[in-house]
């Protein structure tokens, strides 16, 4: 964690990642974001997190106030942070076994109400910190513990899914465009609404082994050669883009908050029990 200037954010205990995770890029883009969008601390955020690796990024190394739920379940707790202190900055940090797998039904739903939250998604493409089983975006083919002769099913594609259910901000970056990740962070943390930024990440231990891929740069160099901007993606056919990853801002709009909502109807509530 070199990188100057982003360490004051950060409590001096070691980090738990193994050797190369991805999740100690998307620590380092996401903190530069904070750092280049102003703030000198991590007082105005509050951090939500279930289980698994990309878990551990906000808690307990951010000197902020975090909340490590149970699997699956950061998001409702988020919603329920941004409704008492609708003044803070709720940002949920998970992977994708956490947020598509155990806590897909609440990721949808945040999305469909736009809670003005921010959730960032490690998708690692496969469960890395509980044995390396098939998670929902785990490519077709892939061999995992649980699928020793391939996976047979489709991967989940959670951005566009994301936009589907009525986000405002949604992206999908890989940690070998760590600037241009950093970039979609900062615009989801000042997005009024739901905000989505999936961020692909090397994993050598429980993924890249398993594919052939056995370091940081045979990883990074796969997700340049894999990756379509998202422009491009839309010229090309279903085929031709069996294995590729889609990159880019996906939809960037302005819609109703559902703090906002909810808080319309209380006080609209207040005044018809006093005019009672």
């Amino acid at each position: 964690m070199s990188e100057t200037g982003i360490k004051k954010f950060m409590r001096d205990v070691p980090l738990p990642f193994c050797p190369g995770c991805g999740d100690v890029t998307v620590m380092s883009s996401f903190l530069n974001a904070v750092r280049e969008l102003g703030y000198n601390s991590l007082s105005k955020f509050v951090f939500c997190s279930g289980i698994g690796c990309a878990a551990w990024i906000p808690s307990p190394h951010f000197i902020a106030d975090t909340i490590h739920t149970t699997h699956g379940r950061s998001i409702p707790v988020a919603t329920g942070v941004k409704l008492i202190r609708p003044d803070l900055s709720v940002v949920v940090f998970g992977g994708d076994g956490d947020l598509t797998g155990i806590g897909l039904s609440h990721l949808i739903h945040a999305a469909r109400r736009n809670v003005d939250i921010t959730v960032i998604m490690v998708n690692n493409m496969i469960y890395g910190m509980t044995g390396g089983q098939v998670a929902p975006t785990t490519p077709i083919k892939v061999k995992t513990t649980t699928t020793p002769y391939g996976n047979y099913e489709r991967p989940l594609d959670a951005t566009r899914l994301i936009v589907a259910a009525g986000a405002c901000y949604a992206a999908r970056w890989t940690t070998a465009h760590a600037e241009q990740l950093k970039e979609a962070m900062k615009k989801g943390l000042k997005t009024k609404g739901f905000a989505f930024i999936e961020a692909v990440s090397h994993c050598p231990t429980a993924f890249g082994r398993r594919v052939g891929l056995r370091t940081i740069v045979n990883i990074l160099d796969w997700f340049k050669e894999n990756s379509v901007p998202l422009e491009y993606a839309r010229k090309m056919s279903e085929k031709d883009l069996e294995g590729k990853i889609i990159i880019g801002e996906f939809v960037h709009r302005e819609l109703p908050t559902f703090t906002k909502n909810v808080y319309a109807v209380m006080k609209k509530a207040k005044k018809s029990v006093k005019e009672s």
